[in-house]
């Protein structure tokens, strides 16, 4: 491993803070923290939906996945995340913008109240737990690989979180929004570049597309029984529709200028998720043309190690300076927006409502405490889990799927769902799927798609039963 890698690494570290920290000068309030003063543009939002979403499991968790699985293992994401994009630009994005929330935790409290507002935002915040941790073991591996061994992969997340935390610290929206916009160039370009290089390593790109057909790679959809055909529903539902109920994806809407900023910006960075996805995936599949044996052995050993390794192995030091430019700038940029999601949603949501009054300096200063928190909970998370990226991305979403979507989408557009509903949908959702979990994790019906369909049938019934809590909403 070349010292010239590891030094440029630690320079880029150093700028992405330094750019982080000039965007946090124009935090002067609670709102400007939050959602960056509702100014962003349509290409601000676009990049900070991309790269937010372009994260570890990206480039790292669903190549791996890819290998071992095929497209059949990819359903959820990037197939369900990108569906989550696009059906939040066109349904959800011009709704909830109107609203002026601050977070999508107030929803629940203007639509319903108090009490739903508590559960949903409490199950929001801990979905995240999974999703940053992504990241943070994805910077331990990076740190691990540039140093060849030198510093652990414990102490290269304890490095990268701290170095993530810092920035989104002090600076909030404005800090993701700037850095996430100079972090998707670098992504774009860099991982465009290395696609180019290894295509000529394989004679093109349809030499590596015939191979992953011949064998069994690109076969997406699931065979014709039941079994199959409701794991697939399910599969796509989890991040389709759990990752809706996001405050990462409605910081991004309601930070932008207009609601047509909102709409575009989502649903363009949805479809480029989607399309640009594919390079990291032909990449890692290009790593078994190129070298099979080395790819054999990280099956075995640890299969997120197949692209970085086999970048370090096989590409001139240049090359492998605009790959780690590129994956660091993919989990900074991820690791930045969802460690201030939930940091803002717990401080909002839950624990602003225990103080009888609070100034806006005050609530800037309560957020940031629960940013420093949340970061110190997730590097513990990440230090001890042993799941791995693509899997633990996967599960975040199960907890908003069966406990915040249905009064989500009911409470945009069904004018009859009430609080009872809400609660019967959160509380029904919650009880069916953890159960099942425990009961019946192998069950032909997926615990959380069973729980989906509990919280939908709670919606309902809750809401034209008669009304033993509170007045109809």
């Amino acid at each position: 491993m070349s010292s010239n890698l590891f030094w440029f690494v630690a320079i880029y570290l150093a700028v992405s803070i330094t750019i982080g920290l000039v965007a946090a000068l124009r935090v002067h309030s609670a709102s400007d923290y939050i959602t960056a003063g509702r100014r962003l543009p349509v290409y601000v939002v676009f990049a900070a939906v991309f790269a937010t979403w372009f994260g570890a499991e990206t480039v790292l968790g669903i190549s791996a996945t890819f290998v071992r699985e095929g497209a059949a293992g990819l359903i959820s994401d990037p197939f369900g995340a990108s569906l989550c994009l696009v059906l939040v630009g066109l349904f959800f994005a011009r709704p909830l913008y109107r609203m002026g929330l601050l977070t999508i935790g107030d929803f629940y409290r203007q639509r319903y109240d108090r009490p739903v507002e508590l559960i949903a935002s409490v199950c929001i915040a801990l979905s995240y737990l999974g999703w940053v941790s992504a990241q943070v073991t994805a910077l331990g591996l990076v740190f691990n690989v540039l140093s060849d061994g030198a510093i652990s992969r414990e102490w290269g997340m304890v490095i990268g979180a701290s170095v993530v935390l810092v920035y989104t610290l002090f600076g909030g929206m404005w800090s993701v929004a700037v850095t996430t916009f100079v972090q998707m160039i670098v992504i774009v370009l860099g991982l465009i570049y290395i696609a180019w290089l290894v295509s000529g390593m394989t004679g093109g790109v349809a030499p590596v597309l015939s191979h992953a057909a011949a064998a069994g790679k690109l076969d997406l959809l699931p065979k014709v029984t039941p079994a199959d055909l409701i794991g697939f529903v399910a599969a796509l539902a989890t991040m389709g529709l759990g990752s809706i109920p996001q405050q990462d994806v409605f910081q991004r809407v309601n930070a932008s200028r207009t609601e047509n900023t909102a709409v575009y910006g989502t649903i363009l960075g949805g479809a480029a998720y989607f399309l640009f996805a594919a390079v990291p995936l032909f990449l890692v599949y290009a790593a078994t043309l190129v070298d099979p044996k080395l790819v054999s052995d990280l099956l075995e050993k640890d299969s997120q190690l197949i692209l970085p390794t086999f970048i370090v192995t096989h590409l001139p030091l240049g090359a492998q300076i605009v790959f780690y430019g590129a994956l660091l700038s993919v989990i900074m940029s991820t690791a930045s927006g969802t460690l201030l999601a939930p940091s803002v949603t717990i401080a909002e949501n839950v624990l602003k409502g225990q103080f009888r009054t609070l100034t806006d300096r005050q609530f800037l200063w309560l957020t940031r405490a629960v940013v420093v928190c949340f970061a110190l909970l997730v590097t513990a998370y990440s230090l001890y889990t042993e799941a791995t990226i693509h899997k633990m991305v996967e599960n975040a979403y199960k907890i908003t799927l069966v406990a915040a979507f249905v009064p989500l989408a009911a409470g945009v557009y069904w004018r009859r769902a009430t609080r009872q509903g809400a609660l019967a949908a959160s509380l029904g959702g919650l009880v069916t799927w953890i159960a099942m979990e425990i009961a019946w994790a192998d069950a032909m019906v997926p615990p959380q798609f069973a729980g989906l369909l509990a919280a939908i049938a709670g919606m309902v019934a809750g809401s034209l039963l008669p009304q033993r809590y509170g007045a109809r909403a």
